[in-house]
């Protein structure tokens, strides 16, 4: 579990990136972070990208329903005005923001923020997502996060899109995608004509 650093006199700002594919627990991990940072009395503000409609306009979700209000925006540079006065910044879905994100986040950074961001670190081509790679290279802190295959219960690192969209970002949750260790990603559309015919033969049976 991640502790947050102490340092001695005047404190510095740093940058914690938080990664993983779908259903790995990102957001539950930066929601933790920042409630802890709000009983300590820090003022925290959280981002996300204007885009991402899923909950709602203004919630983060988790996918355990754990909910914290967030403003969105449609640019990153906007966080340098919004962030005034705020000494925690969480950034959630950061692959969805443009490529400057990082450039800024090092600007908040560098102003004694501490900045917290999580994102998926590849799309479902299995590529770096956007400006992910770049903010895993700036970061001082990284925490990669797993979720569980579905199809074999090892450790999943990739996300496996159902539907047959070919845009990068499409949003969307279970219904949409699924968290495939290495194997299981590679073996593809596979795995799902296995699990329709185990169904059909479980229907057959009944």
């Amino acid at each position: 579990m991640f502790l947050e650093p102490h340092f001695k006199g005047q404190r510095s700002g740093w940058i914690e990136v938080i990664c993983g594919s779908m259903f790995s627990g990102k957001t539950e991990e930066l929601i933790r972070r920042l409630k802890r940072a709000k009983i300590a009395n820090q003022r925290v503000e959280i981002f996300k990208p204007r885009i991402d409609t899923r909950y709602g306009e203004s919630q983060v979700v988790s996918h355990d329903e754990n909910a914290v209000l967030a403003t969105p925006i449609d640019k990153s540079e906007k966080l340098l005005d919004l962030t005034e006065g705020v000494s925690v910044v969480g950034i959630d879905e950061a692959q969805f923001f443009d490529m400057m994100l990082p450039e800024i986040v090092q600007q908040l950074a560098q102003k004694g923020k501490r900045v917290i961001v999580a994102g998926l670190d590849m799309d479902f081509r299995g590529k770096p997502f956007g400006p992910m790679p770049n903010l895993l290279a700036v970061a001082e802190y990284i925490t990669k996060v797993h979720a569980i295959c579905q199809h074999c219960g090892n450790l999943a690192t990739h996300s496996y899109r159902l539907s047959l969209e070919e845009s990068t970002v499409v949003l969307g949750e279970k219904e949409t995608y699924e968290a495939r260790c290495r194997t299981c990603y590679h073996m593809g559309n596979i795995l799902n004509l296995q699990s329709e015919n185990k169904e059909e033969n479980a229907k057959t049976i009944k």
